[in-house]
């Protein structure tokens, strides 16, 4: 009930508005004793006005900007959190990162505002992030968020200090205790922030949390093996990464596949990102690349699916078709649900309805369509089809089959992730057990 009361209060507050609270029972009859923190605009149950936040639109008022900076000239192990807020203000992010000597973790919707392998950039954060941005995260003491309400909080330190830039007052503080309230828009007030910002003379978080990326990268790289059938879908990624234009637009679906495009596709030069990022909705990817392509006619867009989704939305490529749109679509096929699969094992659940028992092949229907359509099944044909499809004037499709059994790992697996995937094996996986023991064995015996 704070929380809402708080929330509310911004709300009015920050949009000039009436807010209006309706709330259940279950928190009618939750703990009294809770007591959420009181971040955002330094309003709410405070007496202080929101007018001390408030600048120019698009800039936080002077002394907000002021404190801002005091708190991160302060800090010693800094992080920058960037979100969808931060795409198109990349240079300004840069700028600040540097300044502070701060590692940058991208949220997955966040992807696309910074270079991948910018020195500065430590990768992704949450399930499908790295243990570099895991890390560095754990052991900061200062987060500038820009642009992100990233609503794992679980990835997101316990005792920083935090300024928060964000375009909707509203949501600020939503996820931490924020000292420091920036409303506006991230590109102009990281502009009129870094001139605040002292220069830290020490760099050892950052060059540690450069190491550990440098390590992380060379394991993924290891995962894009063309020798490994059957076909590693990290490698079906990587493949399409290097042949892709530098300023593709990629979109993936929801599941395994969010983690082969989050880990495995590049964003260099003007390339862009989409997913569904909020409820993780299966079947974006191809609307959503046709809709892009419609935008932009001449960008390559491409569409990363899996054989679930694609199969929910096939017609989605008949409107390609049919409108002349110029989209890729490449299915990573392994006969399942996978992300559903591997949630139920990590859970400690035997399987149940993820596998398809006959297995689709969906190059016909891209030729039935009136499109090109190429079935892989052997990793050497991998990249032929790809660059074949990638050079097609029109709508193409590349249905890979790839290794059904391959884990999405987290960077850090823990503990109850890992005895969840053992007894879930013991529960009526015998085939899987010999990944059990190679995945969970060391981490279970380390952690009794």
């Amino acid at each position: 009930i704070p929380t809402l009361v708080d929330l509310a209060m911004k709300s009015a507050l920050a949009d000039r508005t009436v807010s209006h609270i309706t709330f259940p029972v279950d928190l009618q009859e939750s703990n009294p004793e809770s007591t959420p923190w009181e971040g955002g605009l330094g309003v709410a149950r405070r007496p202080e006005s929101s007018a001390s936040y408030l600048g120019t639109p698009g800039v936080p008022a002077a002394e907000a900007l002021r404190q801002a900076a005091g708190v991160l000239n302060e800090g010693e192990r800094i992080v920058v959190l960037a979100g969808a807020g931060a795409l198109g203000a990349g240079a300004e992010v840069l700028e600040v990162a540097e300044l502070l000597a701060g590692p940058i973790v991208k949220t997955l919707p966040g992807k696309a505002s910074v270079p991948d392998a910018h020195p500065l950039v430590a990768g992704g954060i949450g399930l499908l992030g790295t243990r570099p941005s895991e890390d560095a995260m754990e052991q900061c003491d200062t987060l500038l968020m820009v642009g992100t309400n990233f609503p794992y909080t679980r990835f997101l330190p316990e005792d920083a200090r935090v300024v928060q830039i964000d375009r909707e007052p509203k949501r600020i503080g939503n996820r931490l205790d924020v000292e420091s309230a920036l409303p506006g828009d991230a590109k102009q007030t990281l502009s009129a922030l870094a001139p605040l910002l002292n220069r830290r003379a020490d760099r050892s978080f950052l060059e540690q949390t450069q190491a550990a990326i440098q390590r992380w990268r060379q394991d993924m790289r290891s995962l894009e093996d063309p020798n490994r059938t059957p076909i590693a879908p990290q490698y079906l990624m990587g493949v399409v990464d290097r042949l892709a234009d530098d300023d593709a637009v990629l979109c993936a679906d929801s599941g395994t596949v969010a983690t082969w495009a989050a880990r495995h596709f590049e964003i260099r030069g003007d390339r862009a990102f989409y997913l569904s990022s909020n409820l993780a909705s299966m079947a974006c990817a191809v609307p959503y690349a046709n809709a892009i392509q419609v935008a932009y006619p001449g960008r390559q867009c491409l569409a990363f699916v899996g054989d679930g989704g694609f199969a929910m939305l096939m017609a989605e490529f008949m409107t390609a078709v049919r409108n002349e749109l110029p989209v890729k679509v490449i299915v990573n096929n392994n006969g399942s649900l996978g992300q559903i699969l591997w949630e139920q094992m990590s859970l400690g659940y035997p399987e149940m309805g993820v596998r398809f028992e006959r297995p689709l092949s969906f190059a016909p229907w891209a030729e039935a369509c009136g499109g090109l359509g190429i079935r892989v099944e052997d990793p050497s044909e991998v990249e032929p089809a790809v660059g074949r499809a990638l050079a097609h004037p029109g709508p193409a499709l590349v249905d890979v089959v790839v290794n059904p059994d391959e884990p999405p790992m987290p960077a850090k697996v823990t503990y109850d992730q890992a005895r969840g995937f053992v007894e879930s094996f013991l529960r009526g996986q015998p085939r899987r057990a010999a990944i059990a023991s190679t995945l969970f064995r060391d981490k279970i015996t380390k952690l009794g």
